[in-house]
């Protein structure tokens, strides 16, 4: 799906898949190979949980070369149903008005755009039921604003190696309030945590392999064992899964281990839902005493009032080793095009 440095050699274990660059947060560019056979099985699942009939229209609002925008699209294939997609620039007035003329029944977002909805106090119109929310997590504050609202957001959990969704709330609990965890898994999914939380999973539309390129070389590695061993740490009970951050983001500071991630996620409940993701960060930065500092680092065009009441209410209870140092403001938050924050420029970004 784009991105390649060159021509792509021949490699005969390729044919009939689709190729997804991908590197997470922290790690280096790899290109995961996802068989035809296993996006049309994801589609399948996905659609028989959301209730996808021929009827059904499906809205495009993700890129096509990841796996959520092209998850869409293969959706819609194999429901033969209907696709749109939103074109131009996103903007939350014009995709509201797009959804009503389009008549648009599903749809897939990120945290982001779920927020921009918020902020512009949208209604969702009559005729969407499900907005699946992959690509990040949509705290429970904002989840249920945009109820209120009347958007039919879904919690989900996913990764590229799975053909986007492994895990994905049932449209059954749109009228209870809003969770952002105890999601429960599809029925192609099978899941299995170890005694430190780090997540495993199996199934049938897991990916094939891995293709890398360095030093001018492409190589492939086929997936060997029936389980994918994730860098995210979760908690499952009852086939429901409740995603707690990626286990390479937690750092030692003064002895005792934290989570940046769980940091920000706090910061965002003290602000009521007014920090919005992708607009701040906090980076851990190497520390010859404390093992690590704390810095938290907010988009320029955010509030400085609102930065320094937030902090000030973190601080007034937070322990030693959970304390920040004082906000780093930059122009841009470093993140991909679905809103992830890349950990690695985050931390070089603060560094300088």
């Amino acid at each position: 799906m784009g991105g390649f440095v060159g021509g792509l050699p021949e490699i005969p274990a390729l044919r009939n898949h689709v190729l997804f660059q991908t590197s997470g947060s922290t790690g280096r560019p790899k290109w995961i190979a996802l068989s035809k056979s296993a996006l049309m099985l994801s589609a399948g699942c996905v659609n028989r949980h959301l209730g996808v009939t021929e009827a059904s229209r499906w809205g495009l609002a993700l890129p096509l070369h990841h796996v959520g925008g092209f998850g869409v699209a293969a959706r819609s294939f194999e429901a033969g149903c209907a696709c749109h997609p939103f074109e131009g620039k996103w903007n939350a007035a014009g995709f509201r008005t797009w959804l009503e003329e389009q008549a648009i029944t599903h749809t897939s977002l990120v945290p982001t755009q779920v927020h921009d909805l918020i902020s512009a106090g949208l209604s969702a119109p009559a005729s969407l039921t499900a907005i699946v929310v992959g690509g990040g997590r949509l705290d429970e504050s904002a989840g249920n604003a945009a109820r209120d609202l009347g958007w039919p957001v879904l919690a989900s959990y996913g990764m590229t190696e799975a053909c986007s969704q492994i895990a994905t709330q049932s449209p059954d609990l749109l009228d209870l309030p809003y969770q952002s965890g105890n999601i429960p898994l599809l029925d192609i999914w099978n899941a299995r945590a170890d005694e430190d939380g780090i997540l495993e999973v199996a199934g049938p539309a897991l990916f094939s392999g891995a293709l890398h390129h360095e030093q001018g070389e492409w190589t492939y590695e086929e997936r060997s064992s029936e389980w994918h061993r994730t860098s995210d740490r979760v908690m499952l009970q009852d086939r429901r899964l409740s995603p707690l951050g990626r286990a390479d983001s937690i750092v030692k500071v003064l002895g005792e281990l934290v989570d940046p991630e769980a940091i920000e996620r706090e910061l965002m409940e003290l602000s009521s839902g007014k920090l919005q993701p992708g607009t701040f960060a906090v980076a851990a930065i190497a520390d010859a005493r404390a093992e690590h500092r704390l810095i938290p680092v907010f988009n320029e065009s955010v509030d400085r009032g609102l930065v320094l009441n937030v902090l000030g209410r973190y601080e007034d209870h937070a322990p030693g080793y959970r304390r920040l140092q004082p906000p780093l403001f930059a122009q841009l938050i470093p993140s991909s095009a679905l809103g992830k924050i890349l950990r690695t420029e985050l931390r070089k970004l603060a560094e300088t």
